[in-house]
């Protein structure tokens, strides 16, 4: 078993994922109406709205990749022994997360929101592919090396 450092670049994109369920991405004021204005804040998991002009629009299409991003990472920390397999699911992992990173741009857009300011979550959410990017570097250099002790055989 070879699974080093990305087993923990991995684990810290997990934490990083489920910690934007309840971090926000972005947080602002949303009209209400022809007049009002409510603060509310865009995260991983669904808000309450105010019918089709809420938040919370676009939130559940950002809960389904950001639960689906949660679960092939944790499952792909488990499938060690087909490095190949576990490379390509953590390419397509990281496409997942800079989708991610789109929605919740995309959502926290002047359509939804008048005004606000990014907040913690977009971080979190910004690390993601990083971490998904250094665990993929691992798994690479893993392959690597077992293919070198292969030839020595």
């Amino acid at each position: 078993m070879l699974q080093r450092k990305q087993t923990l670049w991995m684990l810290l994109a997990v934490i990083c994922a489920v910690l934007t369920f309840w971090f926000s991405f972005y947080g602002g004021n949303v009209l209400v109406g022809t007049n009002g204005h409510v603060y509310m804040y865009l995260k991983a998991a669904p808000n309450i709205g105010f019918g089709k002009d809420s938040a919370s629009a676009g939130s559940v299409l950002i809960l389904i990749v950001t639960v689906i991003i949660i679960a092939g990472t944790l499952f792909n920390i488990f499938n060690f022994k087909a490095r190949k397999k576990q490379l390509w699911l953590t390419i397509g992992l990281i496409v997942l997360s800079l989708l991610n990173l789109f929605l919740y741009w995309q959502a926290s857009q002047p359509p939804h929101f008048v005004e606000g300011n990014y907040n913690i979550g977009a971080l979190l959410s910004l690390v993601i592919p990083i971490f998904l990017f250094m665990a993929a570097r691992g798994i690479r250099k893993d392959e690597k090396l077992v293919k070198s002790a292969d030839r020595l055989r």
